[in-house]
């Protein structure tokens, strides 16, 4: 999993910075999305996998099936084909929509809680974190009851846990040592 993330880093840097200079981010994040929902279809894959078939016809295949693409789009599907990439296109979209996320100063949040939070506490959890880290806030709520009690909030990069079941957790391994 990490040598795909190594991998598509350059190239994702450098379809973001493309467009960015374009100023095209929304159309490059809508065809990586959909060239991603694409990439990952059974018979695509099949038909990327296929030994027989040439990095061009395997870009054809799908730039054929991508019918909003623009030029710029299929070079760059035809980059990716050629240096035999194109498996990469699923992680290549993930990492440009956090890229733009960043560019557009958001950040997306999973918290988890054992009960489910009231509008008021997300209101608060949310400016909270907009607080900290600096950015727009965009939460998702997620409930586990396995956790006890408390919180576990998730972002690209940061993860806190409050949960009773980590503070158990760590009580139990100082009692332990």
């Amino acid at each position: 999993m990490a040598e795909l993330n190594t991998v598509a880093r350059p190239y994702t840097k450098a379809v973001f910075e493309f467009a960015r200079d374009a100023g095209t981010i929304g159309h490059w994040s809508a065809a990586l999305k959909e060239a991603a929902q694409i990439a990952g279809d059974s018979v695509m894959q099949s038909i990327l996998g296929n030994p027989a078939l040439t990095s061009e016809q395997k870009a054809d295949a799908v730039i054929t099936v991508l019918a909003d693409l623009d030029e710029s789009g299929q070079n760059f599907i035809r980059l990716l084909a050629e240096n035999h990439r194109l498996a990469l296109i699923p992680e290549i979209s993930v990492q440009f929509e956090q890229l733009k996320a960043n560019q557009e100063s958001n950040v997306e949040i999973d918290v988890t809680t054992a009960y489910a939070l009231n509008e008021q506490q997300q209101q608060k959890l949310t400016q909270a974190l907009s607080a900290k880290l600096g950015r727009e806030v965009s939460l998702t709520s997620t409930i586990d009851k396995s956790i006890l009690g408390g919180v576990v909030i998730r972002t690209q990069d940061l993860v806190i846990d409050g949960s009773v079941r980590a503070r158990i957790a760590k009580l139990a391994e100082v009692l332990n040592s």
